[in-house]
């Protein structure tokens, strides 16, 4: 399995990074985890005649998690597009994938599937787990498990018992890294890379990265790399992502 991560920022743009997005390429299926504005990068990697299913994972309905969508009209999915996310899931998509805001989803050149979760996740090839992180809106964590790897997705979230859940022992850990170390917030929760590493060190992952990067408080590359130091004090393996940056699993 190949990780590519799209877009890492949280928030917004910068010349740092496209927000969130990240592409996990396996051998029978394509996965996207959120859809930031990194999501138009797709084609850069997905080609229509590869033919292997599309499965994008939302995680809530944050507009730097969604934003993407807007670009969904110059893709050629040949195998169209399945789109998961928590309850709701089909109402929202509907009403912001639509006129006036954007091209509407039936009238994209693919089709494209929608389903709810936990709801739907029996009708699913591969397994997933998805549970609810700890965030002001109802955001799912997912833990993948595809191609002999277990992959474990967590943004947005303060630190919590379910992210430690999902990331049992995963090949890889993405978490969320949009405080700078020692902050945090009760009212608006967020990982610093401290509580980051605490959850990979105390689930036993192999390796931790750290993406989802606040915009505005990681205004240049050097603010990552000091996170990651601060991470790795807790968990060696733990390593900033970037935009294009590919890891194999």
């Amino acid at each position: 399995m190949k990780v590519i991560f799209l877009g890492t920022n949280g928030w917004y743009d910068t010349d740092t990074g496209n927000t969130i997005c990240t592409l996990l390429r396996a051998e029978s299926f394509d996965l996207v985890l959120d859809a930031g504005n990194g999501f138009h990068k797709l084609d850069h990697f997905i080609h229509p005649d590869d033919g292997k299913p599309l499965y994008l994972f939302l995680s809530h309905f944050h507009l730097d998690h969604i934003i993407g969508l807007h670009t969904l009209n110059k893709f050629s999915f040949s195998r169209g597009l399945v789109i998961l996310g928590p309850a709701d899931s089909r109402k929202l998509l509907t009403l912001f994938v639509n006129r006036p805001f954007t091209a509407a989803l039936s009238s994209l050149p693919f089709p494209v599937e929608i389903l709810e979760l936990p709801a739907s996740l029996s009708r699913l090839p591969f397994h997933v787990e998805a549970l609810p992180l700890k965030h002001p809106v109802l955001t799912l964590g997912y833990r993948i498990s595809l191609d002999d790897r277990v992959v474990s997705s967590c943004t947005d979230t303060g630190y919590c018992q379910n992210a430690v859940t999902l990331a049992r022992s995963a090949d890889l850990l993405i978490s969320e890294c949009a405080y700078r170390q020692g902050q945090f917030s009760d009212s608006w929760p967020h990982l610093n890379p401290e509580a980051a590493a605490r959850i990979a060190s105390e689930a036993r992952v192999k390796r931790l990265a750290l993406t989802h990067f606040d915009a505005r408080l990681y205004s240049k590359w050097e603010d990552r790399k000091e996170s990651e130091t601060f991470a790795r004090k807790i968990f060696p393996h733990a390593f900033a992502a970037r935009d294009g940056l590919e890891v194999d699993l």
